[in-house]
């Protein structure tokens, strides 16, 4: 009898270069079906770069391979400009070419009311923001989130609603996810596997096993103690 494999991603030998440096030297991981997959690292060390490389947005040498028939959804890191543009948030769906219905369904997903469709993007908050990024990123039912540091710029409250927002979505939806964080208190707490990058690959695997003090202080140095947020 044939034995299932239920492994979504796998990543061999992976590099990146860009503009002749290299971002990104020879990982290995895998990702399985329903795991939560979240990559630490300080600033610069090629998180936002390894989820495009993963999307096909950039180049790179190495392995990635996706089982078949997955659809993706993404959630950039920061996205600034989309809320200086002049755009309603049902004319913001609507360049996704969904239909009136999927969108209302994807916003009551994420606990935003369809009485915001005609509001302009500019004038709603930060976490309202975040999570109308995440209904966009929902439309057309995909098995497979990736979020950069969805929480950026929003207050404790407002992480801690995303963060239990990811975990119902997670449940509901059966989605694997990928998660860009500097969070350890989410790791601990949500993670399936960690992967601890700066340029290349310093640790992967369970975070109970893998986050002890010398891997954290490799990863962050003096930093380390600093992203140990207690939320509750």
């Amino acid at each position: 009898m044939a034995v299932r494999d239920d492994t979504i991603l796998r990543v061999k030998g992976l590099s990146v270069s860009l503009e002749h440096e290299k971002v990104l030297s020879n990982l290995d991981f895998h990702v399985k079906e329903g795991e939560v997959l979240m990559i630490l690292g300080p600033n610069g060390a090629g998180k936002t770069v390894l989820l495009r490389t993963l999307l096909g947005f950039l180049p790179f040498s190495g392995k990635i391979h996706w089982k078949p028939g997955l659809k993706i959804g993404y959630v950039p890191q920061r996205l600034p400009l989309i809320k200086e543009i002049p755009l309603s948030i049902r004319e913001f769906f609507y360049l996704k070419k969904t239909t009136g219905q999927e969108i209302i369904e994807s916003l009551k997903l994420v606990g935003l009311d369809d009485s915001l469709l005609d509001k302009r993007i500019a004038n709603i908050s930060s976490g309202q923001f975040q999570r109308l990024l995440i209904a966009w990123a929902l439309i057309g039912n995909p098995n497979v989130l990736l979020l950069d540091e969805p929480t950026s710029g929003i207050d404790i409250g407002g992480e801690e609603t995303i963060y239990s927002l990811m975990a119902r979505l997670k449940k509901e939806k059966n989605l694997t996810i990928f998660l860009v964080t500097h969070d350890l208190s989410i790791v601990f707490r949500q993670a399936s596997n960690v992967l601890c990058l700066n340029r290349k690959m310093l640790c992967y695997g369970i975070p109970k096993k893998i986050l002890n003090s010398s891997n954290l202080s490799q990863l962050f140095g003096k930093e380390a103690s600093f992203y140990q947020h207690k939320h509750g």
